[in-house]
């Protein structure tokens, strides 16, 4: 067996390993020459506690550093991430949403089956977002798990929660925060809770999500956002070699 296709088997078995372990893959086969970082938002975000064994997660200490590497690369020219998640650890899922946001690479974020909770601000935090037609967000108030203590400080830390997840939300899409507040506190939907679920076209219609599409509109979206900034790059280098 010849070194380069041992080399060829290598690298497969790494790539498998590594969408196995961290739900994340860098897809660089494509025709355009472009590499493109996958991150995948999956099951629970969880936060500073370790969750069941049994409970699909998504470590948000693995995401974070990734995220940095990301940024430091030269190589990688986009970012493509996928959401199915139920939500989880506000102040996991929020550092998450930051980093992205921050991220001077192109971002493209398409939610499947669900983000609801938590995985909202997440989904809102790419240059663009997509959702399948079938895909579906919960918005609902700041929950808290375990023992509160019956105090105004306990409540007004809630309301300080609650303001940073709408702010967020609200800086990085077209949803108002009226309108978004009336979808958290909404009492018609949900059995026996508070929230609203949108599905697919309707996240779209609240102004929350940018566009209906799948992996095919959202690798697309991110070529072209690639290829924008690269040209408006280009046009800044031929200004500085004028000046």
């Amino acid at each position: 067996m010849s070194d380069k296709k041992n080399e060829k088997i290598e690298a497969e078995r790494h790539r498998s390993e590594k969408i196995e372990e961290s739900g994340q893959a860098t897809l660089d086969r494509n025709d355009k020459n472009r590499t493109i970082h996958l991150i995948s938002i999956i099951g629970e975000v969880e936060g500073h506690d370790n969750l069941g064994s049994n409970s699909k997660t998504t470590k948000y200490e693995h995401i974070l550093p990734q995220l940095a590497a990301i940024e430091d690369s030269s190589e990688i020219d986009g970012v493509l991430v996928l959401l199915n998640t139920m939500g989880g650890d506000v102040e996991a899922g929020l550092a998450i949403a930051e980093m992205i946001a921050s991220l001077s690479k192109p971002t493209v974020s398409l939610v499947l089956g669900g983000s609801h909770s938590i995985g909202g601000p997440i989904a809102v935090s790419t240059d663009y977002s997509f959702i399948v037609p079938t895909g579906t967000m919960v918005i609902h108030p700041v929950r808290m798990n375990g023992m509160v203590i019956g105090v105004p400080q306990t409540f007004d830390y809630f309301k300080q929660i609650q303001d940073r997840i709408t702010s967020f939300v609200c800086d990085h899409c077209e949803v108002s925060q009226r309108r978004f507040e009336e979808l958290m506190m909404e009492t018609g939907v949900l059995t026996k809770d508070v929230g609203t679920i949108l599905v697919g076209e309707e996240a779209v219609e609240e102004g929350i999500i940018d566009e209906v599409g799948g992996i095919r509109e959202a690798m697309k979206k991110l070529y072209e956002l690639i290829e924008k900034k690269n040209t408006k790059k280009g046009k800044n280098l031929k200004g500085d070699k004028r000046g």
